[in-house]
């Protein structure tokens, strides 16, 4: 069972039958600009390295308009995975496991974690291309292949589109929440935020919030 641990910011899947032994794995959000090179550095050497993909197809444009899951064993970078919001569906996709991590549970954990984050913010449905060769992987998660749809081809590999459909959650983020919840970290929403402590100051008068119009000194004569 997949759990968010609002206290150390972590997606924690605690299934230690299925692990590797005497490793410790965990799941977070990439929230910094070292999070998203230890995502960066995964990809590059799974996808650039092992499977030759260009880099211009494999840092796509879309890196920066996504949220990006980090996996960890005993605090190594092991893995990644790219979630993309939709109107109502999320895309799950560049999930990249190293290669001295491979026989862990890393990539089960990853798309488990990438699910009930959707599933907290609310989505129903969840939308990937699983590769050619393995659908079966996606399958454990409840994917199915997109009826009236034929494989297509991209970046030297046939794909298959398949959709998850999501059973709501209960604490699922609506716009019933107070308002400074709706501000938390993605993510991280069970715990208080730094705008939350920025309340302890006083507020600024309305006027301190106003932009002064300003004139150019004139030159003495």
């Amino acid at each position: 069972m997949t759990l968010v641990e609002s206290h150390s910011e972590r997606y924690v899947t605690r299934e230690p039958s299925r692990r590797l032994r005497n490793t410790r794995s965990e799941v977070r959000v990439a929230r910094t600009m070292d999070d998203l090179l230890m995502v960066y550095s995964i990809r590059s050497a799974v996808y650039i390295a092992e499977q030759d993909c260009p880099f211009a197809e494999e840092f796509d444009g879309n890196d920066h308009c996504a949220t990006h899951f980090l996996a960890f064993t005993d605090d190594e970078p092991a893995g990644c995975l790219r979630a993309r919001f939709f109107a109502d569906f999320v895309k799950l996709e560049r999930l990249a496991v190293r290669k001295p991590f491979r026989r862990s549970t890393i990539a089960f954990d990853l798309v488990r974690c990438g699910i009930n984050h959707a599933r907290r913010k609310g989505f129903r449905r969840i939308y990937g291309h699983a590769r050619q060769g393995v659908e079966a992987f996606w399958a454990r998660f409840g994917a199915k292949p997109m009826p009236g749809r034929d494989e297509f081809l991209f970046s030297d590999h046939y794909y298959t589109e398949m959709t998850i459909d999501l059973e709501p959650m209960d604490d699922e983020i609506t716009l019933a929440e107070p308002a400074m919840r709706i501000l938390r970290p993605e993510g991280d929403w069970d715990r208080e935020g730094v705008l939350e402590f920025s309340r302890k100051r006083p507020p600024r008068s309305v006027s301190s919030n106003c932009v002064r119009a300003t004139t150019k000194p004139t030159n003495a004569a």
